[in-house]
């Protein structure tokens, strides 16, 4: 099997280091975690991204979304234990949990269920504190009073 790293293409954002490293653990040992159901995770621009799983026969009801403590956790239990006598049955409907550790800045910002694949909007929602900004450069020694550089003297000075 291929390694694929994305650590590269994620870079430039912030606390979306462990959402990354649980994508790759995933990718790398699909014999030790359950593959199913089969999923896709998309980013869709520089702050949202969308985890897709093909949930064939699975009706809404029968499906838990939670994000609880960093976990994204997705579960689907069938309801109805079908009857059936099956020649073939090639689409799953076992019981299954999905978990995706998520940063504490991704934000779920909901969920839909179409033609079989279930899709959850998440969005890295990074504060205005933390985000970049420009710090300007003063050639004035009076604007930085609110920095109160008495300290700096009284530290030279018990030097």
């Amino acid at each position: 099997m291929t390694r694929i790293s994305f650590g590269p293409l994620f870079h430039q954002t912030l606390g979306f280091e462990n959402f990354i490293r649980d994508v790759e653990k995933i990718l790398d040992s699909e014999v030790k975690q359950s593959t199913f159901p089969p999923h896709n995770i998309i980013k869709a621009d520089d702050n949202k991204y969308v985890v897709e799983l093909a949930v064939a026969g699975f009706a809404k009801d029968e499906i838990d979304i939670q994000v609880q403590e960093g976990n994204l956790t997705i579960r689907g239990e069938k309801k109805d234990k079908d009857e059936s006598n099956y020649l073939h049955r090639g689409i799953g409907t076992r019981s299954f949990t999905k978990m995706i550790t998520i940063a504490d800045t991704i934000e779920v910002r909901g969920a839909e269920i179409k033609d079989g694949i279930l899709r959850v909007g998440l969005e890295n929602v990074i504060p205005e504190h933390k985000k970049p900004r420009k710090i300007e450069i003063s050639n004035d020694y009076n604007a930085l009073k609110e920095f109160k550089p008495q300290l700096l003297q009284e530290e030279k000075l018990a030097a």
